[in-house]
C-alpha cells in the first residue's frame, strides 16, 4: 500500500462486511482535472465491481467545463454513438473519505471495451512518460503547491450572486501571517486532518498574498501518486469548505490581485531511488540535471497549453506578480519560470508557470516530456538568470490560450512524446474553450460599453 492510511482490498471488504463502509466512490480524473464517477453501495461494489470494474460514457473525455457535448473529438461524438469506456480500478488508490459518512474511494484508469488504454486519459498521458523515464533508467518524484482563495459565502450563495461581491475570509495580505491564518484555522485544520486520514502526507498550511488566499502543501512522492492525491485534495477541500458554510476557488486568476499558483517540484531518481540530480563529490548538479532543466526550458512555450489550459490561466501571467513571464531559470530566484532549489537528495526544479486550475497529470507529463527530451538530446543548460527575470529580455511564455494552442498543435516534441491522438485531443479542448469565450459577453464589456459607447 502507498502508506498505512490507505486501505488494502481485504481491509476494504472487511469494513464493508462489518457495515463500517456502505458507500464506495469510483472515480477518474477528466480533462479539466476533476474527479468524475459513481457512488456504489458497498455490498454491490464488493460483489460486482471489485473484480470487474465499471463503465462510463466516453463523452466524459469530450465535454467542456459545463458538461456540454462539443464537436471535434475523434474518440467521442454523436456519429460514434457516445459509447462506453471501462473504469479500471487501481486498488492501490483505495482510501477512506473521512469527511463523508462510511465512504471510501478508488481511483481508476480508463480503457476501451477491448481492454486497450484510452491514450487521451490524463492518467494515461502521464503513465506514458513514466514508462519512457523507466526505459532510460529513471523514475520521477514530484510535489505540488496548490493555492486557493477562501470566501465566507457558500457555493450556493456565490452562484446566486453571480460570483460578484463575495466576502473573502481575510481582509488583508496574510502571507506567512499566523494571526491571519488563525482566523480560519478551524477550516484549514479540518482540511489538513481530513486529507491526512485519506492517505495524503500533509506538510503545512500558510497564508498567501491575495485576500483570503491560502496554501496547503504535501510531501513529495512518485509522480502518479502525487497526481492522484492532488485530484483528491482539490475535491475534498471544496467539500470540507462547503461543510463549513464557506467556498473556495482554485481559479488561476480570481481578481486583479495575485492569482492562485500551482508550483510543481520535480526531480528524477534512479530505479532503486538513488540520487541522480546531484553529485556529492563535486558538490553540485549533475549533467543529467542540467539537461533535464534545459529540456523543460526549451519546450516550455510549446507545452504551455498543459501548464495553462484555460482562458483565465493567462490572466495570471503578470510582471512583478510572482507569476513568471520569462522563460528563464535561476538559483532560488522566484522571478524565473524555473527555480532550482535544494542540495543533495533535495535537489529539484520548481516550475512556477502552472496555476491552480492545472490538471496534475498533464502538467507532470509535460514537465517529464520536456525534461526527457533534454536528456535524450543532451541539451546544455544556459547560464542562470540573476536578478529580475521580468526585465531580463528573455523570451516570454505565451500570453494567450490561442497562442499556446497553436504552439502545442505544431510541436514536434509534443507529438513525439504524447502521440498525435493526444495532441489533437487537447488542441480541440483549447478550441472549445476559445469558442465558448468568444461567444460570451463579459461584465467588463457591459461596464465599458452600456452607456458610454
Amino acid at each position: 500500500m502507498r502508506n498505512d492510511r490507505h486501505l488494502s482490498v481485504e481491509d476494504l471488504t472487511a469494513r464493508i462486511d462489518a457495515g463500517e463502509i456502505d458507500t464506495v466512490v469510483v472515480a477518474f480524473t477528466d480533462m479539466q482535472g476533476r474527479l468524475q464517477g459513481k457512488r456504489f453501495h458497498g455490498a454491490y461494489f464488493r460483489d460486482h465491481v471489485l473484480g470487474h470494474g465499471t463503465e462510463g460514457c466516453n463523452y466524459l473525455l469530450g465535454v467542456d467545463v459545463e458538461m456540454n457535448t462539443v464537436p471535434g473529438y475523434a474518440i467521442t461524438s454523436w456519429e460514434r454513438g457516445y459509447g462506453d469506456m471501462e473504469l479500471v480500478l487501481d486498488t492501490d488508490t483505495t482510501r477512506l473519505l473521512p469527511h463523508l459518512p462510511a465512504t471510501a474511494m478508488v481511483q481508476c484508469d480508463l480503457a476501451w471495451p477491448d481492454g486497450s488504454p484510452v491514450a487521451q486519459s490524463p492518467r494515461q498521458v502521464l503513465a506514458r512518460q513514466v514508462e519512457r523515464a523507466r526505459g532510460l533508467g529513471y523514475r520521477a518524484v514530484a510535489g505540488t503547491e496548490l493555492e486557493f482563495i477562501l470566501f465566507d459565502d457558500t457555493y450556493e450563495a456565490a452562484h446566486r450572486a453571480g460570483y460578484q461581491g463575495l466576502t473573502p475570509s481575510n481582509q488583508y495580505n496574510i502571507d506567512y501571517s499566523v494571526i491571519g491564518t488563525s482566523r480560519v484555522e478551524p477550516l484549514l485544520r479540518d482540511i489538513r486532518n481530513t486529507v491526512y486520514a485519506a492517505g495524503l502526507d500533509v506538510e503545512c498550511a500558510k497564508g498567501e498574498c491575495n485576500l483570503g488566499q491560502h496554501e496547503i502543501g504535501f510531501l513529495f512522492n512518485d509522480v502518479v501518486v502525487t497526481a492522484d492525491n492532488h485530484a483528491v485534495y482539490k475535491t475534498v477541500a471544496k467539500e470540507v469548505a462547503s461543510q463549513h458554510g464557506k467556498s473556495l476557488t482554485f481559479m488561476a486568476k480570481w481578481d486583479e490581485r495575485e492569482g492562485n499558483s500551482c508550483h510543481v517540484h520535480l526531480s528524477l531518481r534512479g530505479l532503486d531511488d538513488e540520487v541522480v540530480f546531484w553529485d556529492p563529490d563535486a558538490g553540485g548538479r549533475t549533467p543529467l540535471y542540467d539537461s533535464f532543466v534545459a529540456g523543460v526550458l526549451a519546450t516550455m512555450e510549446e507545452l504551455t497549453l498543459l501548464y495553462a489550459p484555460n482562458i483565465n490561466s493567462y490572466k495570471r501571467f503578470a510582471d512583478g506578480s510572482f507569476a513568471p513571464t520569462a522563460v528563464a531559470w535561476g538559483e532560488d530566484n522566484r522571478t524565473c519560470a524555473v527555480r532550482l532549489v535544494g542540495r543533495g537528495a533535495g535537489a529539484r526544479m520548481e516550475n512556477r508557470v502552472p496555476g491552480g486550475d492545472v490538471n496534475p497529470y498533464l502538467v507532470l507529463a509535460a514537465m517529464m516530456a520536456g525534461g526527457l527530451h533534454g536528456v535524450e538530446q543532451g541539451l546544455e543548460l544556459e547560464p542562470p538568470t540573476e536578478g529580475n527575470a521580468y526585465s531580463s529580455g528573455k523570451q516570454k511564455v505565451p500570453t494567450t490560450l490561442r497562442a499556446a494552442r497553436d504552439l502545442f498543435a505544431a510541436s514536434a516534441v509534443a507529438r513525439a512524446a504524447f502521440g498525435d491522438e493526444v495532441v489533437d485531443h487537447y488542441t480541440n479542448a483549447a478550441d472549445v474553450e476559445l469558442a465558448a469565450f468568444e461567444r460570451s459577453v463579459t461584465d467588463w464589456e457591459r461596464k465599458r460599453g452600456f452607456e458610454r459607447m
